[in-house]
């Protein structure tokens, strides 16, 4: 019988503790993908350990303007390439075992030295005989395939905590009288950031009334015409459980 994913968050923030402490300073940050750690913390809801601790700040420091990035990163963080049509179970599990596998730790976080190193577009790769070479090609051709999301399926409502994220870059609002009439002028622009079925992000653009309640700054946007101005970075989740929060920088 599988187990709730949440059984797991517990003894995998032990090892992400024991990890980090076990292991000198200038070798922590290459423990574990920064990611892992923020995709797990996230879906426990932050518990209190120097890992997570470590993973939030990060989560944050990626909205803090400029540029403002998306939070969770999953496609950086490797849970073994996995393309199949029909899901398995045990998905879930599949997340916890990156952290029990040394060798998955030394993955490559990025592309582009892959990538640059070996052109599978060029007709020159597939002229090549030997297993390595078409190992190589099907390697290169997978990553590219999951550069901008998860390498498993994460379709399913386990994983529903890391669509749940949404992120409000209020680039600004302006709400103010203007004239001899008093007129009431609104300028504003807003994008919103969100993850797909893979955990891909996309930006699309938005508006004030969109922004949550627990958004502090507009509260009054569109009532009789208070002065307002606001420039921020909203991020909302919810945890695995389904328990809500948030952050917000302005600037």
């Amino acid at each position: 019988m599988q187990k709730p994913f949440r059984e797991f968050l517990s003894p995998l923030a032990i090892v992400l503790a024991l990890t980090s402490l076990s292991l000198p300073t200038g070798t922590r940050a290459q423990t574990y993908p920064i990611d892992c750690a923020i995709l797990l913390c996230l879906s426990g809801g932050w518990p209190a350990s120097a890992p997570c601790a470590r993973a939030r700040a990060e989560f944050i420091r990626r909205i803090t303007p400029w540029p403002v990035e998306p939070p969770l990163q999953i496609w950086r963080c490797p849970m073994g390439a996995s393309h199949e049509t029909d899901r398995q179970s045990g998905r879930a599990e599949r997340v916890i075992d990156v952290l029990f596998h040394e060798d998955d730790f030394q993955q490559s976080q990025s592309l582009p030295d892959l990538e640059r190193s070996f052109d599978a577009n060029s007709s020159d790769a597939f002229r090549h005989s030997g297993k390595a070479q078409t190992d190589l090609v099907q390697k290169v051709l997978t990553l590219r395939l999951t550069a901008d999301r998860a390498d498993i399926d994460i379709s399913g409502p386990e994983f529903n905590f890391v669509r749940s994220i949404r992120v409000f870059d209020v680039r600004y609002a302006s709400q103010r009288k203007v004239g001899e009439n008093e007129q009431c002028r609104r300028d504003a622009l807003v994008y919103l950031g969100t993850y797909g079925t893979q955990g891909e992000f996309a930006w699309a653009i938005s508006k004030p009334t969109a922004l949550p309640d627990a958004h502090v700054g507009l509260e009054d946007w569109g009532l009789n015409c208070p002065s307002l101005y606001n420039r921020s970075v909203f991020v909302d989740w919810q945890d695995y459980d389904g328990n809500y929060g948030f952050e917000q920088v302005n600037y």
